[in-house]
């Protein structure tokens, strides 16, 4: 990994094909794409990689089934071929999850909807990877401990992905500088020219020359329209999504949800060891840097919880964590529930190529919409979506769990890291310290957060904590874990003179 020295004077001595703006997961995905056609690239964003929506998602890589309301057979169709190739791409990563739609009685959609639905979901993945089955509402509830009963009609079993989307997006960004990428986090584009943009990081600024220019900056795709062309109509107007993290009933291994009308559902997941709920779909006007889980934001999602779950699970007291994330949706009027759920792009008039919208599960057909639309001078010929397994999934780990690592933590760091686990472990060999839990109650270790700041480009605590670990999100962030990996990013690499 470059150090951020390197990567600064590498950004301000080269002139590259092509300036990524914003590395979230379809950014990440641009700049992994075009650098593996052979062309030099430069990825930069203003704060971590995935810091924002892109670490904030539903955690899902899914199939599309409720766009089937909106007609959009595309999109539906799209996304289950991608959920197929990223299930191959990431192995444990991205891993199967059994998804179980609850229908109720004088609910939104009926068990013969649901029947039909799903074999047309079955038929656009040519029956690849969809299977259902029909459930009584006793066995519906063996799967889904805590499942409302009353009036329950029946459950619709079927299958669905998921993934960790701050390290599908880490991966990413991986990918893309091992195929030749200067790659910098915390470097924010504050000027921007037909050939040339000025990058602000901490350690001071420095002119980036570049020959085409994408800005995948989501939230923020209109600020950075407006260095090019100041005088810009919006192109999006932005959802804010909210999520509760919970402790995960004993049992609960099946994701279950109800729909809400429209496109809009309810959910609870199970997501690394706990469970996940949401999400609201609400307009939003403010600074997208300002984003926060509100009052009454908790109050929807768990009340909308609470149509399928009792009250001993969705309690407002077991809430560990909350995260809010920022949809980029074409502007225009009505509801953003409503809103289409298409990326779209657009060209500026000194050749900015901005993307928006689209979904996490087919972020590699976006990056190759993306690329399409650069000038013919630097466009790589024969654009498809790379198939190279991610950095790290290329082929399964070849050693064994070390008797001083938990079973759980080893499963979490396979799952995690794959093959890339035995870098992990050889910190081990010099601390023994460094296999050990972070933080009680949770999987992740200390070697993680030596490989975050050695080999993962994390430059504050929120990095490791929240991004390159669980610790965060699991409620297990204390003052006393922050101090101690500020301090480990002050000092460098080893743990013991850190304790």
């Amino acid at each position: 990994m470059l150090s951020r020295s390197d990567a600064l004077e590498m950004l301000a001595g080269r002139r590259f094909d092509l300036l990524v703006v914003g590395a979230g997961i379809v950014g990440s995905r641009v700049a992994y794409e075009a650098a593996q056609s052979g062309l030099s690239v430069a990825l930069v964003d203003a704060g971590d990689f995935g810091g924002a929506t892109s670490s904030a998602s539903s955690k899902l890589v899914h199939g599309g089934l409720r766009y089937l309301g909106s007609g959009d057979l595309r999109l539906v169709r799209e996304s289950q071929t991608e959920k197929s190739a990223l299930l191959r791409l990431a192995p444990g990563l991205v891993h199967r999850l059994p998804f179980m739609m609850a229908i109720y009685r004088h609910g939104q959609i009926g068990s013969r909807q649901m029947r039909a639905g799903l074999m047309l979901y079955g038929t656009l993945s040519g029956f690849r990877e969809v299977w259902a089955s029909e459930l009584s509402p006793a066995a519906a509830a063996a799967r889904v401990p805590g499942l409302r009963t009353e009036d329950l009609e029946a459950g619709w079993l079927y299958e669905e992905g998921q993934t960790n989307d701050g390290r599908l997006t880490l991966a990413t960004v991986k990918g893309a500088a091992e195929a030749g990428a200067v790659v910098l986090n915390h470097a924010a584009v504050v000027e921007l020219g037909s050939d040339e943009a000025v990058v602000e990081a901490p350690e001071g600024r420095v002119g980036v020359g570049f020959r085409a220019a994408v800005n995948a900056s989501g939230p923020w795709v209109d600020h950075v329209r407006r260095l090019e062309d100041p005088g810009c109509v919006p192109l999006v107007r932005l959802s804010k999504g909210v999520h509760l993290l919970l402790p995960l009933p004993a049992g609960f291994d099946t994701a279950v949800s109800i729909p809400l009308g429209g496109t809009r559902a309810t959910f609870a997941v199970p997501w690394e060891g706990m469970l996940l709920l949401g999400t609201t779909d609400t307009g939003y006007e403010g600074d997208a840097a300002a984003a926060r889980v509100e009052p009454a934001d908790v109050d929807m999602v768990l009340g909308e919880a609470a149509l399928m779950l009792g009250e001993d699970v969705v309690r407002r007291d077991l809430i560990r964590h909350t995260y809010a994330g920022l949809r980029a949706l074409p502007a225009g009027p009505g509801e953003t529930a409503r809103a289409s759920r298409e990326h779209f792009v657009n060209v500026g008039p000194q050749g900015l190529v901005s993307i928006a919208g689209g979904k996490l599960t087919t972020h590699r057909r976006i990056a190759i919409d993306v690329l399409r639309e650069l000038p013919e001078r630097v466009r790589p010929r024969g654009l498809r979506p790379s198939n190279r397994p991610l950095p790290g999934f290329a082929h399964p780990p070849q050693g064994r769990r070390p008797a001083d690592v938990e079973p759980a933590s080893w499963s979490h760091l396979i799952d995690h890291y794959g093959s890339e686990v035995d870098r992990l472990l050889a910190y081990g060999a010099h601390d023994p310290e460094a296999l050990g839990p972070i933080a009680a109650g949770g999987p992740d270790v200390w070697a993680q957060a030596c490989h975050a700041v050695e080999n993962e480009w994390a430059v504050t605590a929120e990095d490791v904590l929240r991004r390159r670990t669980t610790v965060s999100i699991r409620g297990l962030g204390t003052p006393e874990v922050e101090a101690r990996v500020d301090r480990l990013l002050a000092g460098g690499p080893g743990l013991s003179q850190h304790g």
